[in-house]
């Protein structure tokens, strides 16, 4: 038999259990069945008065290891006597003599979970001295040691993981499998990795510092659940992170890869806007936008846009939605709906299309970072929240825009930073009449946009254009006149600035720089 046949093979007999949790779910039925097996307990202070007060008597900690706990709690497990029994290799001779020379019983299993500092932080902002207490020790240590000497030794991180525990038990008379105890040993490295990291994140918070990144950057989420595939069929795919805790889904076929990443991108653009509005994105990019104070109306305006685009889209409300918008929708063919609220009648008649999925939003997005995956690392920057108003841009041409022109621009703004460069968004005070994001030149982008709009019969004359970058020459302007858009709002910059407010006060347009860029690659 090789030595790899052998680990598979290699089943380890649970004599002893130190167990020492802050999460006690699941603990009394987790301590009954090992106490089936005979198995001998050895628990902490809180641990230990949680199972007496089940009536379940075990050992206490000071009388395996013969120390008291001290300072209030700090030292209780950090003892030679309890980190010999577990890190004690029994398949080293040397090692069983030692501790038969000390005394020392080895400790088979160990159960432990953490003070749950990142929960803690969370939910309220904490004192320092507050979040030092939260910090684990003792438990840490417990867990890497047991980890790392996982073939000797079961260590159990995650009560979730008691019924497999408990299985094993049962199916190998008391004893643990070696795959078992390996993957059990994984999630516990998982498990303090993505504890210390929070714990990093938060110190790094407070104090002061003159960098606005920090020196490390660390990254370690659970999986939610596995995809049926990623952008394409060919591409494995897997959810990870804290997404549910932003939407809830409702209705329909599970969620893909693609649908996720439309949905962030739909509410990140529905967010920016405080009337009552509509948007449609394909693709991350939005193909139409809508407002008005009766929301089915604020959704035509926004399928209006691009019918065609709009089909198998996603959909986005940031008001409840009723069911005379409800039965609108009803009427394409979409991927997604979301919306804040979807009353008893709503959700039950949106329902009888059973694969479409209805997604609730439930709380505003609050990152503060965005990350891009590229070879050997990954680019971080601040997520873009820039925002402006007209007091904050200058006007550059002899013609001063009125006040529907500024409210055009305004609308127009707050959409283009949610296309993929190069964008460019023709709109009005309450909705937008053209787009086009992601050709290679802008001028392309501008004759995109218009193209869309005339094959939608929409009129773009005194309409305003806005542009996510500065426009590197004057033709994109002269195509936007043609058509008589009167009012452009771009970020200004360019060398041939000069030339292309010219040409904007030659035919008669009002033009503002706002000095803000809103590139998205």
């Amino acid at each position: 038999m090789n030595k790899d046949q052998a680990k598979k093979n290699d089943v380890l007999k649970i004599k002893r259990a130190l167990i020492s949790v802050a999460d006690k779910s699941g603990l009394i039925d987790l301590v009954k069945n090992l106490l089936q097996w005979d198995i001998e307990i050895i628990s902490t202070g809180g641990t230990y008065n949680e199972l007496l007060k089940n009536g379940i008597y075990v050992k206490l900690i000071e009388e395996f290891s013969g120390f008291p706990e001290i300072l209030g709690g700090r030292v209780k497990t950090l003892n030679p006597r309890i980190f010999a029994s577990i890190l004690a290799n029994l398949k080293d001779s040397d090692h069983i003599k030692e501790l038969e020379k000390l005394e020392i019983q080895s400790i088979d299993l160990v159960v432990v979970n953490l003070y749950p500092f990142d929960k803690q932080i969370t939910k309220q902002p904490l004192q320092l001295e507050e979040a030092i207490e939260l910090i684990d020790i003792g438990g840490q240590a417990l867990l890497r040691a047991a980890a790392k000497n996982f073939e000797n030794k079961v260590v159990v991180c995650n009560p979730s993981r008691y019924a497999i525990l408990i299985d094993e038990l049962r199916r190998h008379s008391g004893c643990v499998t070696y795959k078992t105890r390996l993957e059990f040993a994984k999630e516990v490295f998982q498990y303090t990795f993505r504890y210390e990291a929070c714990i990093a994140k938060y110190f790094s918070s407070i104090g002061e510092t003159n960098k606005k990144m920090p020196e490390t950057f660390s990254l370690l989420f659970r999986k939610v659940s596995e995809l049926r595939y990623g952008e394409n069929p060919h591409q494995q795919a897997a959810l990870y992170g804290d997404f549910y805790n932003y939407f809830e889904k409702l209705h329909g076929k599970e969620l893909s890869f693609n649908n996720i990443v439309d949905i962030e991108a739909a509410y990140e653009l529905i967010s920016d806007f405080t009337e009552p509005t509509a948007a449609i994105i394909k693709h991350t990019n939005p193909c139409g936008v809508g407002s008005d104070e009766r929301l089915i109306e604020a959704y035509k305006k926004a399928y209006s846009t691009d019918p065609k685009a709009a089909f198998g889209g996603v959909i986005a409300f940031n008001r409840e939605l009723d069911l005379e918008t409800a039965k609108a929708v009803n009427e394409l063919f979409t991927e997604v709906i979301i919306a804040p609220n979807f009353p008893t009648e709503v959700l039950d008649f949106l329902r009888k299309k059973k694969d479409r999925r209805l997604i609730r939003s439930l709380k505003p997005l609050d990152e503060e970072i965005s990350i891009k995956k590229i070879a050997g690392g990954i680019l971080v920057q601040e997520v873009d929240h820039e925002n402006i108003n007209q007091n904050e841009w200058k006007v550059v041409t002899k013609r001063q825009p009125t006040e529907e022109e500024i409210l055009a621009m305004l609308y127009g703004w707050r959409v283009v930073k949610h296309l993929k460069s190069n964008a460019i968004v023709f709109s009005r005070p309450d909705r937008t009449i053209g787009v086009g994001a992601g050709q290679m030149s802008r001028v392309d982008s501008t004759k995109f946009a218009i193209l869309k709009a005339k094959k939608a019969k929409l009129d773009l004359k005194n309409s305003a254009m806005a542009s996510d970058g500065f426009f590197p020459f004057p033709d994109s302007i002269k195509e936007a006149a043609k058509v008589g858009v009167s009012a452009v709002i771009q970020p200004g910059g360019s060398i041939r600035d000069a030339e292309v407010i010219q040409t904007a006060d030659e035919k008669n347009m009002t033009m503002v720089f706002t000095g803000i860029r809103h590139f998205k690659h």
